[in-house]
């Protein structure tokens, strides 16, 4: 599957436009790893614990986009976001989505 945050690809046509493709995930973080972020977040620096609760996120919900992606018939995604909200204490909802679309290589043309 071809990602890509712009709306065109090099070296590809886009010859359909299949939809709207998402993945969401969502969540928490452990209460010993949040009072350890929270100690950190008063000294400074980067919040390990947070980084890596957020980069699971992201995999997920970008792993989900793609099987949404892939269920519409898409070999690329264009577009690609994500939107990140904090839905509680501690709970935050990660969202990927892009335009599922199918390609064809232009030097095939």
């Amino acid at each position: 599957m071809i990602l890509s945050t712009t709306d065109t690809l090099p070296d590809r046509k886009i010859t359909q436009v299949l939809g709207l493709c998402k993945g969401c995930s969502v969540r928490g973080t452990h209460a010993g790893s949040d009072i350890i972020a929270q100690m950190k977040n008063k000294l400074g620096g980067e919040i390990h614990e947070y980084t890596q609760v957020f980069a699971a996120a992201r995999e997920q919900a970008m792993d989900r986009m793609i099987e949404d992606a892939r269920r519409l018939g898409a070999d690329a995604i264009v577009g690609v976001r994500f939107c990140a909200t904090e839905i509680g204490a501690g709970v935050a909802e990660l969202m990927c989505y892009g335009t599922a679309v199918r390609t064809a290589n232009t030097q095939d043309s």
